[in-house]
């Protein structure tokens, strides 16, 4: 009987044991230090400092420029390729008119080619 009477007077001691020792054994219930200053807590998320802010606006203005030069190069692509067809087309109108006629067609054209002629060059030259 003293024995029980023993156990029953040390149980609130040994219940509190018994709590500390399944605690230190779950990793979730171990208690949370805090970081040194400085220092990132696990799985926090970093604010964006002004560096990182720069690169991305770097990065955002890199990527416009190179759509830009894209869109560029197909409209320079594109005008040539009229460029092309105009020329084509005076050529057939110089061939069909006389040595000592100039159409108002050949002249037209002429100068649609150089207006052309210079946007291209132009665009060539990039922003």
């Amino acid at each position: 009987m003293t024995r029980a009477l023993f156990l029953i007077r040390r149980l609130p001691t040994l219940s509190f044991a018994a709590a500390l020792l399944v605690g230190s054994a779950l990793p979730g219930a171990a208690q949370i230090q805090n970081p040194p200053p400085g220092v990132p807590a696990p799985g926090a998320r970093q604010p964006i400092t002004s560096d990182e802010g720069g690169v991305w606006q770097q990065q955002q203005q890199k990527a416009m420029q190179k759509q830009a030069n894209l869109q560029r190069q197909q409209e320079i692509k594109k005008d040539t390729e009229k460029l092309l067809e105009l020329a084509t087309e005076l050529k057939q109108l110089v061939d069909k008119s006389s040595e000592n006629t100039l159409s108002l067609d050949v002249i037209k054209k002429a100068e649609q080619i150089e207006k052309l002629a210079r946007s291209v060059k132009e665009k060539m030259k990039g922003p």
